[in-house]
């Protein structure tokens, strides 16, 4: 997909605004290997809940990126539903697609590519703004929640290419 390979080509930031991140295995593999080239990889979801499922499903990946080095943000005040993604101030997407397989695979969505450097300042300052009304989650913090809590996202990842 267009998102795998312009992750594979960062330099020094990617930073990914969604309310639902479903990722496949490429889009995993290109996170983890963008952070491990020193890409500062970063991705704002909502705290605030609307599909609890999909929110379980979701979960089941935040370890593995927090242990690759992938930074996440939770927007506190509402429920975020902005879609933008933003890759070394040279490309920025804006649009209706969510990064989860039924978006990128299935659901005709449609995304506008910035390539002009004024709209992706305008687009970085956007972010910024979520990311100062947003709280990191830590490796740490992360993996003291409950084995019901872990056994839920591991019965959602299951089927989460379905959501």
């Amino acid at each position: 997909t267009l998102l795998v390979w312009q992750v594979d080509r960062a330099a020094r930031e990617v930073v990914i605004v969604t309310p639902y991140l479903i990722p496949d295995e490429s889009l995993l593999a290109a996170l983890k290997t963008a952070v491990m080239r020193g890409v500062d990889v970063r991705i704002v979801i909502s705290a605030v809940v609307d599909q609890r499922f999909v929110n379980l499903a979701q979960a089941s990946y935040y370890d593995e990126l927090l242990s690759a080095g992938v930074r996440i943000h939770r927007y506190r005040d509402y429920l975020l539903h902005a879609k933008t993604i933003r890759i070394d101030g040279k490309l920025g997407i804006v649009g209706s697609s969510n990064v989860d397989i039924r978006s990128f695979q299935l659901n005709e969505e449609v995304s506008l590519l910035l390539l002009d450097p004024p709209n992706i300042a305008r687009l970085a300052q956007i972010q910024h703004a979520y990311l100062d009304a947003s709280d990191e989650l830590l490796l740490e913090d992360w993996r003291q929640r409950s084995m019901a809590r872990r056994l839920g996202e591991n019965l959602a990842r299951l089927v989460s290419p379905l959501l």
